[in-house]
């Protein structure tokens, strides 16, 4: 009959291995990575916890004590410094770092359970005493200050204001945009173009009213003249535009 071995629970592979370094009273800048290592396998060889996200966990830090071991019974190796580089410089920094962080845990865990033991008394003011406000002294709030003074600051306030008013950009009027129906535009030339067959460009700009009614139909008479609904020609540089209708 197997006798029951309990085993005790530890939140993760460093928290196993402070562990055993505790229990065999190491120095832990000089871990002895064989005895460890033999410990550490024996602890998982007995867990019974079925949970393979945990159990990974502590086989990844099985592996990493395994190689450690095996790169210890090589020849050192030596960095760019000449100087030879302890396989476990790496593990004992993250051991460092756990305790620290473990440790800091338990002072906050403490702190709280001490603060949980801490009672405070509510306000209880009369409600005279709640309500007082002291009384305003308008000697004091004002003190020298004059009408005369006050005058002068109000007209000073004015001449800051009139002084940040441009007197070029002051006089100019409202902007408007204008606003253009491109479908609108596309059917009144395709219109255009199908009742009058060939025409100049120019008198179609002519019947034009706005800079916006140019440039839009500038644009859809190009993208007739992509389409192929209408056919450009010109006889001279910088003479007159003729379109031929296609529609």
């Amino acid at each position: 009959m197997a006798i029951p071995v309990k085993l005790e629970v530890f939140e993760g592979p460093l928290d196993l291995l402070l562990h055993l370094i505790d229990k065999n009273k190491v120095d832990i800048y000089d871990i002895p990575i064989v005895e460890i290592t033999e410990q550490y396998l024996d602890y998982i060889r007995r867990m019974e916890s079925q949970d393979m996200n945990v159990m990974s966990e502590f086989l990844v830090m099985a592996a990493t004590l395994v190689d450690i071991k095996c790169r210890m019974l090589l020849p050192k190796e030596v960095n760019e410094e000449g100087e030879e580089e302890d396989p476990r410089a790496e593990l004992v920094q993250k051991l460092l770092e756990y305790k620290m962080y473990k440790y800091m845990s338990l002072e906050l865990r403490d702190r709280q359970v001490d603060a949980q033991r801490s009672y405070y008394r509510s306000q209880d003011l009369p409600q005279e005493v709640k309500s007082y406000r002291k009384p305003i002294d308008y000697g004091e709030l004002l003190g020298d200050m004059t009408l005369q003074r006050l005058h002068g600051i109000f007209q000073e306030m004015l001449k800051r204001q009139e002084d940040k008013i441009d007197p070029i950009r002051s006089t100019y009027g409202n902007i408007e945009k204008d606003e253009v129906d491109m479908e609108e535009r596309f059917l009144y030339v395709e219109a255009y173009a199908r009742e009058h067959g060939t025409f100049s460009f120019r008198s179609l700009l002519d019947k034009q009213s706005g800079k916006m009614n140019v440039i839009v139909t500038f644009l859809v008479i190009l993208e007739l003249m992509k389409t192929g609904k209408i056919a450009i020609s010109q006889e001279e540089i910088f003479g007159d535009i003729r379109i031929t209708s296609n529609l």
